[in-house]
């Protein structure tokens, strides 16, 4: 019998790991707990659990330490779930390592359908996706063919669209920040040139979307940069 996946939950606040233990268990996961920074760290690298939940705010070191220290020995999907709602804080956790960003109070079903994207995406190293092909929704996209259909329809690409949309499948649930993107797309040297990214950000929208105005798939994380979500 396949053992149920493990959520690490990285809290000080008892009641809010309380809280997380009662919704992750109601779900068929299990739930392994941390009240500072170094006892998350320690059992991130130990108990290689699924999926980690990271407030911020622990006593003995700030969350973003956590998530990079854990980010350098480990690819396990980390989210941090914070009351912080500053940009620059998401930002910093996201370039950081952390795969997404829940801002506290959250509903708990936004929570765990974040957790079920983590852990669909969390079990495959991304850039190792050269070949083969992967199918989100009603969007599939052939490596090897170097094709994309949306709805049963071929879409056709340029170079740049196809770059930038294979980096977000190969991330699919993630929230990538717009550094991080215009670094993998356009390189280095771009890195703060963020109107190119909402300009083919809209291309591929209208390409791959049904309703480009309410985007599907190419969803904006305000100030943040961009995620692709994964239906339910």
């Amino acid at each position: 019998m396949t053992e149920s996946p493990a959520i690490l939950v990285i809290d000080d606040e008892p009641h809010a790991r309380t809280l997380l233990h009662g919704a992750l268990e109601r779900q068929g996961y299990r739930c392994l707990e941390a009240a500072t920074g170094a006892d998350g760290i320690s059992a991130a690298l130990e108990t290689s659990p699924s999926t980690v939940l990271l407030d911020l705010g622990l006593p003995d070191m700030d969350g973003l330490e956590v998530a990079r220290r854990i980010r350098e020995r480990s690819s396990v999907p980390i989210i941090v779930v914070s009351a912080r709602v500053d940009e620059a804080d998401k930002i910093d956790a996201l370039d950081g390592g952390a795969n997404d960003y829940v801002v506290k109070p959250f509903g708990e079903g936004e929570l765990l359908a974040r957790i079920r994207a983590a852990l669909r995406n969390g079990g495959a190293d991304a850039e190792s996706l050269d070949s083969g092909s992967i199918t989100i929704g009603d969007l599939t996209m052939d490596f090897d063919l170097r094709k994309v259909t949306a709805s049963g329809r071929e879409v056709r690409l340029t170079p740049t669209e196809y770059r930038l949309l294979r980096l977000m499948v190969r991330s699919a649930g993630r929230v990538l920040t717009h550094r991080q993107i215009l670094k993998a797309v356009w390189g280095p040297n771009f890195t703060s040139e963020v109107q190119y990214l909402r300009v083919y950000m809209k291309k591929l929208r209208y390409k791959l979307e049904a309703e480009p105005a309410r985007p599907k798939y190419l969803i904006n994380e305000a100030g943040v940069g961009y995620r692709l979500r994964v239906p339910s």
